[in-house]
């Protein structure tokens, strides 16, 4: 193994042209498949540690690496040796690195607190939906989802409606246009698909990390839009709050239904969700006064998380922004 001291710059010769480096906070060791660099003179290490992670500094390791695909592409030192960089004087380069440093740091407590959001959003949900029926005296109703639901039959036949919608685990249902940057539907072939309106349900049967047993989520746009018939749509037709259900859908109370009686089917990430089993599914909920009380107290802490994401990805971009006109 190689000897790094800190301060030298240490960077994956197989994955270089992925902005695999970064100089070592630590004195130690590595694999001898990395390669150390050292410096001849003096230098600022925040510099050089933005300075190899810059867009145009990546692209001249990309083109450097050798090798047939970049799988197997690889930047020896011969190669980056021959690399030309242009550094400002060590007094400048120290202040863009405590500019830099301080725009980390800050965005490194933001990503913190978005974290921290995230685990408050689901330990309050655990607390509402884990909830024994009778406990603290607020009785809670058990029915099917059968029995409060109906599936959609309305259907795009003259395909006069073009808002094709997606059923998304991370962002709900929303344009297509806007989630993929173009619609995806050919135009012509949505004659088929369900037409869904403002509070209707609609469940994709397609698993994720976020949606162990697929999403399921309430449509809240006014324009009416045309979905997928590989989805199930649904209209509530009983008096239960649907921002409520809308939380309740987003909980995992309802995951051991599908555990215990659904089927994986012969795709490994979707669930083969027949009309009976999914309106089997349990739906628990409390009076109505509890209802609305749950669903201000989740979309108070969904709308701090969303504008606490909003400022990371705001510093985010801020960051890259700098970079690029910094290290030209």
């Amino acid at each position: 193994y190689k000897v790094v001291l800190m301060g030298d710059m240490v960077y994956n010769s197989m994955r270089m042209w992925q902005g695999a480096n970064g100089i070592s906070p630590y004195d130690g060791i590595v694999s001898p498949a990395y390669t150390v660099l050292m410096p001849k003179i003096p230098i600022s290490n925040g510099y050089f540690a933005a300075l190899f992670k810059s867009p145009n500094l990546i692209n001249e390791f990309r083109k450097n690496s050798q090798g047939m695909t970049s799988d197997t592409w690889n930047l020896k030192y011969p190669q980056i040796e021959t690399i030309k960089v242009h550094i400002p004087p060590l007094s400048e380069q120290n202040r863009v690195a405590d500019m830099l440093g301080t725009l980390e740091r800050r965005i490194a407590k933001q990503a913190q607190l978005v974290e921290n959001l995230k685990k408050y959003k689901r330990g309050v949900m655990q607390r509402i939906f884990r909830q024994l029926p009778s406990q603290n005296g607020a009785e809670w109703t058990c029915v099917r989802l059968g029995d409060i639901f109906k599936k959609v039959s309305r259907r795009n036949t003259d395909g006069v409606i073009k808002n094709v919608i997606t059923n998304s685990a991370e962002y709900g249902l929303i344009p297509q246009r806007d989630f993929f940057d173009k619609v995806i539907a050919v135009d012509g072939n949505t004659a088929n698909y369900y037409v869904i309106e403002n509070g209707d349900f609609v469940y994709n049967p397609r698993k994720s990390n976020s949606a162990p047993y697929g999403p399921f989520n309430r449509y809240t746009l006014s324009e009416q839009g045309i979905i997928s018939p590989l989805y199930t749509c649904l209209v509530l037709q009983a008096d239960i709050s649907p921002s409520y259900l809308a939380w309740y859908f987003k909980s995992d109370a309802w995951y051991r239904y599908i555990y215990d009686n659904g089927s994986q089917g012969v795709r490994h990430d979707r669930v083969s969700m027949t009309d009976d089993l999914l309106m089997g599914i349990p739906v628990m909920y409390p009076s109505h006064v509890k209802q609305l009380l749950y669903a201000d107290i989740l979309d108070m802490v969904e709308a701090r998380l969303q504008a606490t994401q909003k400022t990371l990805e705001l510093l985010s971009k801020t960051r890259d922004g700098y970079m690029r006109q910094l290290f030209i």
